[in-house]
């Protein structure tokens, strides 16, 4: 028998589910990078495929187990997130993964990081009901990011990562669905 406690979502769950069905689909990604303090810029295309993951759904159980979690249902939802970069001005494919998600209360469970295979968390917030913010901290570095979905078929994101106070690059990226 479950308890009420695992049944009942917290509001974060429930936006986070919200916002991750609203985001299934396929989407081409234009990318831009810039490293600081100097300024060099990179140029990207992904094509990104996000699929949602229902609570007790086996890529979340197994999420779970990689983080620990005592209860294996404990992640509310998530989203199975890949990838395929390429750079925009060499046409050389840059990278290729996949990546999981899931929720429980304001903490994001991750698979991997940004920079780093190994298992990470982060907190996320949202400022309104079409954004979603996060905050993931691991080897020294912080990494901050917003995705905003911009009605149906768009959506924006920009990536902030730091070290030590002081911000080392930034992302900006367009992103159009391409497939629902």
């Amino acid at each position: 028998m479950r308890s009420l406690v695992k049944i009942a979502q917290t509001a974060d769950e429930k936006q986070i589910a919200e916002f991750f069905q609203a985001s299934v689909g396929q989407w081409r990604s234009e990318r831009r990078y810039y490293t600081l303090p100097q300024g060099e810029n990179k140029e990207m295309v992904s094509i990104i495929t996000i699929r949602f993951l229902e609570q007790g759904n086996d890529e979340l159980q197994e999420l779970a187990q990689l983080h620990d979690l005592l209860d294996l249902g404990s992640l509310s939802c998530g989203a199975k997130v890949s990838w395929e970069s390429t750079d925009l001005h060499t046409a050389r494919k840059e990278a290729s993964g996949v990546t999981v998600f899931g929720a429980v209360g304001n903490i994001l469970y991750r698979d991997r990081g940004f920079a780093t295979t190994k298992p990470v968390t982060a907190q996320y917030y949202f400022p309104n009901l079409k954004t979603l913010c996060l905050r993931t901290e691991y080897n020294n570095s912080v990494f901050e990011e917003e995705i905003k979905l911009i009605g149906d078929k768009y959506r924006t994101r920009q990536t902030i990562i730091s070290r030590a106070g002081e911000q080392l690059m930034i992302g900006q990226y367009l992103e159009k669905r391409i497939q629902a």
